[in-house]
């Protein structure tokens, strides 16, 4: 299989374990059920969202002091995949346990998924549930075309729209942010 990788194109063998995945994630892939599988349906609207939420947490991790790092389509393990979550933080504590390595070894604490148009919600429910099951506090789940965000704990379902603030339930407490200013 032929995949592109920092501009270059590189072969990977056909077998490509969870571990392989883990020492060397190849660019816009995610590993899902002993494959690998081309994240698509990114659109405009996709980054400039994704844009506007990174920014967003780590403007208010940076005036804070929290500290911590927000990520972008960065590799991490759930107990039985390989993803990329669309936005992630990590908590300083786990910045200074796992900073340099190639892919997270668990869930991010805090995620965000923004929908394309061709995810289906059931499945993004469920990759939200398996970031739940391994070690993510909270999730926000973005739907742009309908203007509705949900945010994910163990224990609850937040459902936000056009008109309404979002805000964290377990991480970065306090933040918050108009539906509107985040979906532009």
């Amino acid at each position: 299989m032929l995949v592109s990788k920092h501009n270059e194109i590189v072969s990977i063998p056909e077998i490509y374990s969870l571990e392989d995945f883990m020492a060397n994630p190849p660019d816009g892939m995610e590993w899902v059920d002993g494959q690998l599988i081309e994240k698509t349906g990114m659109t405009l609207k996709h980054s400039e969202i994704e844009v506007n939420l990174s920014f967003s947490w780590r403007s208010y991790i940076n005036s804070n002091q929290q500290g911590g790092k927000v990520y972008t389509e960065v590799p991490c393990r759930t107990y039985k995949q390989g993803r990329r979550p669309d936005v992630a933080y990590l908590t300083p504590k786990l910045v200074a346990q796992f900073g340099d390595v190639p892919t997270l070894p668990q869930s991010f604490p805090l995620i965000a998924e923004i929908v394309s148009p061709t995810d289906l919600a059931e499945d993004l429910f469920l990759k939200a549930q398996e970031y739940l099951q391994s070690g993510c506090e909270e999730i926000w789940l973005v739907f742009p075309e309908s203007r509705l965000v949900f945010v994910m704990t163990d224990n609850q379902v937040c459902g936000f729209k056009a008109g309404d603030v979002v805000s964290t339930q377990k991480l970065l407490l306090g933040f918050s942010v108009a539906v509107e200013e985040l979906l532009g």
